[in-house]
């Protein structure tokens, strides 16, 4: 997201009308009742080890941190590009979109350790 935000805001912002500027609500994207398949089929040289793909997790998230101290006294809202399902987003929603999208993942998450068996280990043996 960072790497497509440089690269729209480094020209002027472009004029869109006000249907082009339409989106889905960005409150549906944490939201559990509706499913929806990844475009992107899972690529298995994308899976690293745990660490390292926690550590490219953490980067990812100081560059959006950096990108946000850069940029804190410039009006982003005029710059924007298309998500595959919500529509257009402007900079501001696109972070928007990607808190919403971690709070979805936590639900995921908690949703399948629900639905784990419980295991109780006896602590004497």
């Amino acid at each position: 997201m960072v790497r497509s935000a440089q690269h729209v805001i480094a020209k002027p912002p472009k004029d869109v009308g006000f249907w082009e500027q339409a989106h889905l609500p960005l409150w549906l994207v944490q939201t559990r009742f509706i499913r929806v398949q990844t475009p992107l089929a899972l690529d298995p040289k994308m899976i690293a080890d745990k660490e390292q793909m926690l550590g490219e997790l953490r980067l990812t998230r100081e560059d959006s941190v950096l990108f946000l101290a850069e940029t804190q006294n410039q009006d982003l809202a005029g710059y924007g590009w298309p998500h595959v399902f919500l529509g257009r987003l402007n900079v501001y929603e696109w972070l928007e979109m990607i808190a919403a999208h971690q709070a979805r993942h936590t639900k995921q998450v908690k949703e399948i350790a629900r639905r784990l068996p419980k295991v109780v280990e006896n602590s004497q043996n």
